[in-house]
């Protein structure tokens, strides 16, 4: 009885995720790969993608925190490029979109639009990151 509680409120987290746009289609794809074999596949990609996320973060923070009068863009849209690609693959929609905007501040060399876009940026990781624990912890609780 109580895995039922918690099997509607996995499901309505999940599709929370999705309906506040949170997730996408690749989000999808994941959980297709998932199976009997490989229960937790779904949870293990995601952390891996915070371990590598986090790192990526710490090297635009230190790469916007460098007060030279001259910021490198073009590493800073690597490093985004590469932070974006991560977040595609789990599909983090929120976080790929102000990834998007991110680039296009840099492209543009509009530091100030990259700074402020960065926290966007965060603030969706952290935003996501929360919501996903508290689904995988229903869908553990679930089983």
């Amino acid at each position: 009885m109580e895995g039922n509680h918690f099997q509607r409120q996995a499901a309505y987290t999940r599709k929370t995720l999705f309906d506040q746009g949170y997730l996408d289609e690749q989000f999808i794809q994941l959980e297709d790969l998932q199976d009997d074999a490989n229960p937790n596949f779904v949870e293990e990609v995601v952390k891996l993608f915070y371990t590598d996320s986090a790192r990526l973060i710490r090297n635009i923070d230190l790469a916007l925190a460098d007060n030279s009068s001259h910021f490198d863009f073009e590493k800073l849209d690597d490093i985004m490029h590469q932070f974006k690609g991560s977040s595609s693959s789990i599909g983090a929609k929120k976080i790929k979109k102000e990834c998007t905007q991110f680039q296009e501040y840099c492209n543009a060399g509009n530091l100030e639009g990259c700074t402020r876009t960065f926290q966007q940026v965060k603030q969706e990781h952290a935003t996501l990151k929360r919501k996903l624990e508290s689904y995988f912890q229903l869908t553990r609780q679930a089983r």
